[in-house]
């Protein structure tokens, strides 16, 4: 019997105490891939069961091992997304978008599944940043899309990360390369895994990608597809790495990068990782100019890349890269009786509106509780409303780390806290930079807020 209370094996809880970190992350990348011209665009979470066949590959491992496939009650085969392009490239399709001006750039965070082992930085459900940009034929359109990952890494401090590259040619000159791979292969088909024999000869460039140690032992002396790509290829990789040498993008050729899913042609890459084991690509992509067309559409040159937000974060955490905390609780009104419980709710509401973080007992707590509560939430501030302060008609507010109060009026009390929490954190900012700030036009600023 599954116990209910536990977790699905492969699938995590973000809990408040740390999902600040993914929704600042993701913030971040919606921004910085925005600078670049990209647009959200937000998909399904599955899709029919042919469209990741057609365009993941029948051959990749996502399609014949890690898919969450099923029927549902109208007998369609339904698969949960295992990532994220193909839904994207429907979506262009479905649309018209080919008819719009070209390139269309998407950004995207969303979830995905893949039945796979879990480990370090892999589960089965997982957090993705993606990016497309549909309708780009030229090299400089593959240096942007890096350029555009690398920035997202060197805003967020992340050292360490080597940028590998690649091209796995067009589908013709890929023909001569395959050919190769065969006859490598075929001396050795009786060591190799049932699955990578079953792709011999539909696809040996999936062996390349296999994850059987024995497998990917043999596959280590393969010939290397970069002494097979045609003169366009070959011309299309060198006018990339221009691009990212005059970019001051660093870069390796590594000529053993496939990449594992069928619809990638010429470049190839990843940001790759020695800090968090052997699952080490913090961000792959490529270009994949046949996509759109297996799908049914027109010729479409396209590119994009994705990175796991969840892994992503484990490599910041080894490097010891703190995110910004969300602004907490800025004043909690603690209550005593019926009617201060009742004003409590008036007041917090006015001071929310303004764009106050503000709290009251909502439980019936005791005074004493609440004040315990308030500590525990990290209330900036905490004021004590009762008759007495009702039939007076003021509040007294007591800043939590310094212990100084200061007497608000009840009737503004929302527009008074503001001015108040403004000027206090003004002079601590004045402080912090050894000396009051003179001459700031705090009126003016006031007015934004309010």
């Amino acid at each position: 019997m599954a116990i209910v209370t536990k977790a699905v094996k492969g699938t995590q809880d973000i809990l408040p105490s740390e999902v600040y970190k993914n929704q600042f992350l993701e913030q971040t990348m919606l921004d910085i891939a925005g600078k670049f011209g990209f647009r959200e665009i937000r998909t399904p979470v599955f899709e029919h069961t042919e469209l990741f066949q057609r365009g993941v590959g029948e051959t990749t491992d996502v399609v014949q091992k890690e898919m969450y496939t099923f029927d549902d009650k109208g007998g369609r085969s339904i698969t949960l997304r295992p990532e994220g392009t193909a839904g994207a490239a429907r979506a262009f399709l479905e649309h018209g978008l080919f008819n719009e001006a070209l390139p269309q750039k998407f950004c995207y965070v969303l979830n995905c599944y893949r039945y796979e082992k879990p480990q370090a930085g892999r589960w089965r459900e997982f957090q993705q940043f993606g990016v497309e940009m549909l309708g780009a034929a030229a090299p400089a359109a593959d240096a942007e899309i890096i350029s555009l990952a690398n920035e997202i890494f060197a805003f967020l401090g992340v050292e360490g990360l080597q940028l590998e590259i690649n091209s796995i040619g067009c589908p013709e000159c890929r023909k001569n390369y395959h050919k190769a791979l065969r006859e490598y292969f075929e001396a050795r088909k009786d060591e190799l895994c049932p699955t990578c024999l079953g792709r011999l000869e539909k696809n040996p460039m999936r062996i390349l990608d296999c994850k059987s140690p024995v497998c990917k032992e043999i596959a280590k002396d393969a010939p290397a597809i970069i002494d097979y790509i045609c003169e366009d290829c070959s011309a299309h990789f060198e006018s990339v790495k221009k691009y990212l040498d005059k970019m001051n993008i660093e870069y390796v050729v590594n000529p053993r990068i496939v990449r594992g899913l069928d619809y990638y042609t010429r470049t190839v890459f990843e940001f790759v990782s020695t800090e968090i084991g052997a699952q080490g690509t913090v961000c792959g992509g490529g270009r994949y100019d046949g996509l759109l067309e297996e799908l049914g559409g027109p010729h479409t040159p396209s590119l994009g890349f994705a990175m796991g937000t969840g892994r992503l974060l484990m490599l910041m955490q080894a490097q010891g890269i703190e995110l910004p905390k969300p602004n907490g609780c800025d004043i909690y009104i603690a209550t005593m009786g019926e009617q201060a419980s009742y004003e409590a709710a008036a007041l917090t509401a006015d001071l929310r509106a303004g764009g106050i973080s503000a709290q009251t007992d909502v439980v019936g707590r005791s005074l004493k509780a609440q004040m315990k509560y308030a500590d525990k939430i990290g209330a900036k501030y905490t004021a004590v409303l009762g008759d007495d302060e009702i039939a007076a008609g003021i509040l007294k507010v007591k800043n939590m780390d310094s212990g100084e109060t200061k007497e608000l009026a009840v009737s503004d009390f929302a527009d008074s806290f503001m001015e108040f929490m403004l000027r206090e954190e003004t002079a601590a900012l004045g402080e912090s930079l050894g000396g009051e700030l003179d001459g700031v036009d705090l009126s003016a600023i006031l007015g934004d807020i309010k």
